[in-house]
């Protein structure tokens, strides 16, 4: 692999975190995911299980993990099953993970391969009374293609009818929504590769590139870096293509006197950095992209002041939206006539912004974690208000990433130049 893994503690710790809240004679069943298939004999990257990997590291195709805390015999209580490889296998894909470097991975001392696995889960639930089985919960997922998960439950339900069955999403959306210090540590190296990536698109940058060009300078730096690429579908976004909030086209030519969107992030070792940047194509703001520049940016900091342990994201996304409005009135674009006359459902401030200030971020990049309940310390969030203005062809939006901590927070982007400025300055 690319990157550098994290220490197996890691994953005996989330493992141990997780069986805590198992009710008694409980077993769990994690699945990695499929290689999905494009056309004809060709497939996509394969992308591990999030769930999978948080609770053991391991990042290869046909991996099953089963946790069965309660089992009298102590060796049959963390099982990982992997596929298991020949000399047919070595020449075509590679190496696969012996049982010794799954251990030194994972930290789980009973690895089999995945022909015993049936005979294993029947001897573990016929001492079990509860099974808890894993499925894609997001709030904003819409499942299309059925998983190997999937395919598991309605098997798994089919020859054992009587067991009490269970959802492990709300119990992994809560524990994944808190980092532990080794993933911020791995976010931090995503983000730092994502700065490296904006610096040295910030030297390229001029009137007559193309949005593809600067693209593939991100691209460049990240791999370099030992990134597997982008955390996500880039947005380079020049000119009007700003207020096309998901512009992944990429196409077109940056002009004199435009500005760039650069919606861009690196992953590293599956964790994602998530940055936003708006940069003058000719490396010097106009005055007006400059008034809306700044007013982004001063609600920005305010939005990182106001996210702290105790408010839940509802709130704070009111609270942000008051801050937008006033912001909004300060350069012109909506009066106190229309803060009187909006919809409360839907108010005045959402004709510029229209989209959420923050989402959890890790190893999915709109990660799992709570949007009700109250936030709370170790948890990662982005912070990315914008301002959006159609009939002028302008749109900017800044994004930063940071942990909250019980008194403030830790801003992953730190480093990342973001006053304009510093922009200018680089730029020329």
């Amino acid at each position: 692999m690319k990157y550098s893994p994290l220490p197996k503690s890691l994953y005996i710790k989330n493992r141990k975190k997780l069986i805590e809240k198992f009710p008694a004679k409980s077993v769990a069943v994690f699945h990695s995911n499929d290689i999905m298939p494009t056309n004809a004999d060709g497939t996509m990257r394969f992308r591990q299980n999030n769930d999978l990997f948080y609770l053991c590291g391991i990042d290869q195709e046909e991996t099953i993990l089963v946790l069965c805390p309660d089992f009298p015999d102590p060796n049959m209580r963390e099982i990982l099953f992997l596929r298991e490889t020949n000399e047919h296998i070595a020449v075509w894909e590679g190496h696969k993970y012996t049982k010794e470097e799954a251990y030194e991975a994972s930290g789980i001392e009973n690895i089999q391969w995945l022909g015993s696995f049936d005979n294993v889960f029947n001897t573990l639930m016929a001492l079990s009374q509860h099974v808890l089985l894993n499925t894609n919960e997001h709030l904003r997922a819409d499942i299309q293609v059925e998983t190997r998960d999937a395919r598991f439950i309605k098997k798994c339900k089919e020859k054992y009818p009587l067991h009490h069955f269970h959802r492990l999403a709300p119990l992994m959306h809560q524990l994944r929504g808190v980092k532990e210090q080794e993933e911020i540590d791995q976010l931090q190296i995503a983000c730092d590769i994502t700065e490296k990536g904006f610096r040295r698109v910030l030297s390229f940058v001029r009137p007559g590139v193309a949005e593809f060009e600067i693209e593939a300078e991100f691209i460049h730096e990240f791999i370099r870096n030992r990134s597997k690429g982008f955390a996500y579908e880039p947005i380079i976004a020049s000119g009007a293509n700003a207020c096309v909030l998901h512009y992944i086209e990429n196409k077109e030519i940056c002009k004199e006197g435009e500005l760039i969107l650069l919606d861009v992030g690196a992953e590293y070792g599956n964790y994602n950095a998530d940055m936003t940047r708006t940069i003058p194509v000719n490396g010097k703001f106009s005055k007006r992209q400059r008034q809306v520049y700044d007013a982004v940016l001063r609600v920005q900091r305010g939005a990182m002041e106001i996210l702290r342990p105790g408010i839940n994201i509802q709130d704070y996304h009111k609270e942000v939206g008051l801050m937008m409005q006033s912001e909004l009135i300060g350069l012109g674009l909506l009066d106190q006539t229309d803060i009187k006359n909006q919809d409360p459902k839907w108010p005045a401030f959402k004709k510029y912004f229209m989209h959420g200030t923050s989402h959890h971020l890790g190893l999915d990049v709109h990660d799992v974690g709570t949007m009700h309940e109250p936030i709370a310390p170790g948890m990662v969030f982005t912070v990315e208000p914008g301002i959006y203005i159609r009939e002028e062809g302008l749109g900017i939006r800044l994004e930063n990433n940071i942990v909250i901590l019980q008194d403030g927070y830790l801003d992953l982007m730190r480093n990342i130049p973001i006053e304009a400025e510093e922009i200018e300055s680089l730029m020329n």
